[in-house]
């Protein structure tokens, strides 16, 4: 007789099965609600640290070149007449050049007026020209090359008749777009026997700074650009993308005589003190300090912000501040403030 055994069989019930992938749907919504709030926040520390990085770095680019403005090599150019009307930033004759060489800065206010070789200007904020020469002589190390039909300034060193010895101002130094014309020297000059080492030559840069309303045309990010001068006139390169406002404060020596020292902060020296003409162009001529205000917002919006702050910008032409916003949007932004001395005029002003 054959005793069959029972086998207990044991299992999940649904009810059990149910429960359990419940729990573990509970658990992968976490895991990702927790995954979403990290990628948030990790998106939100970029935008921030990249805002803070294009800031920091475009004050580096305003202020650096603001402080090289005016570098003429051994030149002086208080020697220069002052120019009657305020000089063309955009002009690329070289006689237009020469005229505007005392003019290290100058700037407009708002943008009231843009200059012609500038495009896609950002309403209500500041533009700057720069001009100097390169601190960096053609063939030193590490320096650019010469490049054909780009103006290069050349400093005379030498005391012969026919340069720094010379009557004319004009003799002590060339501006000019062909090399063969530089042909100035150095104080080792022994004029007329030997005519001496050539004086060293550099590239002469403007530089024109504004805002631009986008980046690449189009799309909608505001941008920190500079207008070039090169061999065929003036290019635009974008600098840092972000810069949604540059204004300016200019710090004029007024004191007679001179000292160097800013008496007064303008953010207009062609409306200072009512001045007209030559008078507004000196007031430009003397500018040895400036007060340099960014507002730099992301590139991108936050989801669920809303920019409701206000941020100052310095003081308008009336001593007012100058504030903008709120600007109720989904773009975080931070201001930036530097004050820089203009070491060229600002040396050559002290006594």
């Amino acid at each position: 007789m054959t005793v069959r055994k029972k086998i207990a069989r044991s299992g999940y019930t649904i009810i059990e099965m149910m429960v359990a992938i419940t729990l573990g749907l509970l658990i992968v919504a976490g895991l990702a609600t927790l995954f979403d709030t990290n990628s948030r926040a990790r998106n939100e520390i970029e935008r921030a640290n990249q805002q803070v990085e294009n800031g920091r770095y475009a004050m580096q680019l305003l202020t650096d070149d603001l402080r090289n403005a005016g570098y003429l090599a051994e030149f002086n150019p208080l020697l220069l007449a002052t120019p009657a009307t305020k000089p063309d930033p955009c002009a690329t004759a070289l006689t237009t050049l020469k005229v505007a060489l005392p003019i290290a800065v100058q700037g407009y206010d708002n943008g009231a007026i843009v200059p012609t070789c500038l495009s896609d200007v950002r309403t209500g904020t500041d533009i700057v020209v720069i001009r100097r020469a390169s601190t960096c002589a053609v063939g030193d190390t590490d320096c650019d090359a010469l490049v054909a039909g780009v103006p290069y300034f050349q400093a005379s060193g030498c005391s012969s008749a026919t340069e720094l010895a010379s009557a004319s101002v004009a003799n002590y130094y060339t501006l000019d777009t062909n090399s063969a014309n530089l042909t100035l020297h150095q104080k080792d000059c022994n004029p007329p026997t030997t005519p001496g080492t050539q004086a060293p030559y550099h590239q002469y840069r403007t530089h024109i700074y504004f805002i631009a309303n986008n980046d690449k045309s189009g799309d909608g990010i505001p941008t920190l650009k500079r207008a070039e001068l090169g061999a065929t006139g003036f290019t635009i390169v974008p600098l840092v993308e972000g810069i949604e406002n540059l204004q300016i404060e200019y710090g004029i020596d007024t004191a007679a005589p001179s000292t160097g020292v800013p008496a007064v902060f303008t953010p207009d020296p062609d409306s200072y003190n009512s001045c007209t003409g030559v008078t507004c162009v000196g007031y430009w001529r003397n500018t040895v300090a400036a007060k340099v205000n960014l507002l730099a917002r992301n590139t991108t919006r936050t989801a669920g912000y809303s920019d409701g702050k206000t941020y100052s910008l310095g003081l308008k032409v009336d001593g007012t501040a100058n504030s903008v916003g709120p600007f109720n949007d989904a773009y975080k932004r931070h201001a930036y403030e530097a004050t820089v001395r203009l070491n060229n005029t600002a040396g050559r002003n002290t006594p």
